[in-house]
């Protein structure tokens, strides 16, 4: 081992951002919106054509980042995304469009990911990501158990959170809730786990 962190930083730069995407993640700057990195988006583009993923949930629809790298994996995916900030969905409508992403393909539902999520079908998902309302992300992690079939993906982006979740004397609420997701992902027995290092950590697990 050299230089682990110009390893890191040499995989973060080997992909490469279509415009469309590059795009929805200047407006996301500009507001402020945190967005995955373009390895984290690969990494979800591919999940989902090596899955032929139809079925896709993802909370935190952020500026539509996310979004775009979910769809560009399938072009007959469909992609219903949560977030609670109208202003954020707005954003992404925007992105959306300029894909020229059909509305047929997209269900973007404004609300807090504990409310929408309880109302959605059992075991009707192969694809669920996680980016959004961080105090409650456990509760989401063991409400996407019912919702993946199986063999389905959960996936959790910034899983190390900004590289705190390594450093136990670092305590903050987010750090912990982190920490909480992957302790039960990794001992629960119900899924099996992979976590990486794509942008801040993103934690893959499909459910048995």
């Amino acid at each position: 081992m050299i230089d682990k962190i110009s390893s890191w930083k040499y995989a973060e730069e080997f992909h490469k951002e279509p415009q469309v995407i590059a795009r929805a993640r200047a407006r996301a700057e500009e507001m402020g919106i945190e967005s995955i990195t373009p390895s984290v988006g690969s990494a979800l583009a591919l999940l989902v054509a090596a899955m032929n993923a139809q079925a896709i949930v993802e909370v935190g629809t952020g500026a539509g980042v996310s979004g775009l790298w979910l769809q560009s994996g399938s072009s007959t995916s469909v992609l219903a995304t949560i977030d609670s900030e109208t202003q954020h969905q707005d954003l992404a409508k925007i992105a959306f469009d300029q894909a020229g992403i059909a509305n047929s393909r997209l269900r973007m539902i404004n609300g807090r990911s504990k409310d929408v999520l309880v109302n959605l079908a059992d075991e009707a998902y192969d694809l669920i990501v996680l980016d959004g309302d961080i105090s409650s992300l456990l509760s989401q992690v063991k409400e996407s158990l019912r919702l993946l079939r199986t063999g389905g993906v959960l996936a959790i982006p910034h899983a190390l959170w900004r590289d705190r979740v390594p450093d136990l004397v670092l305590r903050d609420e987010n750090t912990e809730e982190y920490r909480a997701v992957l302790d039960f992902v990794s001992s629960s027995n119900l899924f099996i786990p992979l976590l990486n290092t794509n942008g801040d950590g993103l934690l893959l697990a499909s459910k048995k």
